[in-house]
């Protein structure tokens, strides 16, 4: 959460919620919680629709947000190509973007083991208070090979 700002209060929270409840109610894709086999909630992935006046117009993009416990151990892969899957296959979509900031070489690493292709053409930079928060671009289609994911070891 640290190009966010830090984790969210209660209020923002709910009201994140409400906002995937209604992509998914209108678009039929959404986030979706991430858990341990044992149930424990370790964050989410999936697919939304871009937020109203993006700088690249309408489009999906995929993301996730894991505790930090949960980090090195797929889950971010596991889930987003499972997320991909559905929205190429059950969705329809035709392309899905990804983004994350330079620094955020983690995120970087999951686009490249999902096969992401890198499109600089469309990174961008949006006001983010005080600074100016740049996204790199990776495109998936349905037409990328399948990436190698290693079993989840728990």
């Amino acid at each position: 959460m640290v190009d966010y700002g830090g984790p969210l209060d209660r209020a923002e929270s709910d009201a994140k919620l409400d906002r995937y409840a209604a992509a998914f109610d209108q678009h039929r894709f959404t986030r979706w919680a991430v858990e341990s086999r044992e149930g424990d909630f370790l964050g989410y992935a999936g697919i939304m629709p871009s937020r109203p006046a993006h700088p690249l117009g309408p489009h999906a993009d995929i993301g996730w947000r894991l505790v930090r416990s949960a980090w090195g151990y797929g889950y971010a892969t596991e889930a987003a190509e499972a997320a991909l899957h559905d929205a190429f296959t059950r969705c329809g979509l035709t392309e899905v973007l990804a983004y994350t900031a330079r620094d955020n070489l983690r995120s970087q690493a999951v686009m490249a083991r999902l096969c992401l292709r890198r499109d600089p053409s469309r990174d961008f930079s949006v006001p983010d208070g005080p600074r100016i928060w740049h996204g790199l671009i990776w495109v998936a289609t349905p037409s990328r090979p399948a990436p190698v994911v290693a079993p989840n070891p728990g």
